[in-house]
């Protein structure tokens, strides 16, 4: 262990030495092929694994654990997340308490945020996906805004099948693609929508069922108990 810590500490002051802050290094893991680009900060309890490359004036929080990935220049990776065979483009933002899973490849400028799992996609420029999401066995175009919850179904329990969505696409909160399944450029996704059949570009689709009110249901249904337990 004492081997292990001062190997640690070696690799630590070498990145130092090449233009890397590093807050803490004893608290850190750092592989011996890892490589970290001038004027990145790593923050304490990170640890950088394999032969995982990181670009210059990145922010690595503290308690993110980074695998066999290349991360581009001026990233933001928040506290917590997981990165194995990844790849993060120049200017994105990945977490907090993100997990890019082998085959992520997360362009310029996106971003990848609270609680997101990704798996074997390739996420466009610019594009977002903040919220509670799994995207997986997708390719998604520049311009995207993925809603909270929403989740690309790709494996049919046989299969894995892959969701095509255009450049433009707002899709709304909640919804699943279950794949194979195409959204062309432009088009909008009503929120809670279960998506089925291929959407044309700039269409609106919407596949939820009708809301029904019922006046009167729940104080109609109050009375009856009420006078159930009177018996």
């Amino acid at each position: 262990m004492e081997i292990d810590a001062r190997f640690r500490m070696a690799k630590s002051q070498q990145l130092m030495s090449a233009g890397a802050s590093i807050f803490f290094p004893q608290t850190c893991v750092i592989d011996a092929e890892v490589e970290v680009g001038a004027d990145t900060v790593i923050e304490p309890f990170v640890q950088l694994l394999g032969k995982t490359r990181v670009g210059s004036e990145c922010r690595i929080r503290s308690y993110s654990v980074i695998s066999n990935s290349e991360i581009g220049n001026n990233v933001l990776v928040r506290p917590g997340s997981i990165l194995d065979d990844a790849r993060v483009g120049t200017g994105a933002v990945i977490g907090p308490y993100s997990h890019l899973r082998p085959g992520s490849d997360i362009g310029e400028g996106a971003q990848v945020g609270n609680f997101v799992e990704t798996k074997k996609i390739k996420l466009g420029k610019g594009s977002k996906a903040n919220h509670l999401t799994y995207l997986g066995d997708a390719e998604i175009g520049a311009g995207v805004n993925v809603g909270a919850g929403t989740i690309t179904c790709n494996y049919d329990g046989v299969n894995k099948h892959t969701t095509e969505i255009g450049d433009g696409v707002f899709v709304g909160s909640d919804t699943t693609l279950v794949a194979p399944v195409k959204v062309g450029n432009g088009a909008y996704i009503g929120a809670a929508s279960c998506i089925t059949e291929d959407v044309p570009e700039d269409a609106l689709a919407i596949g939820r069922g009708r809301q029904v009110v019922k006046e009167g249901w729940a104080r109609s249904k109050r009375e009856q108990l009420a006078a159930a337990r009177k018996r």
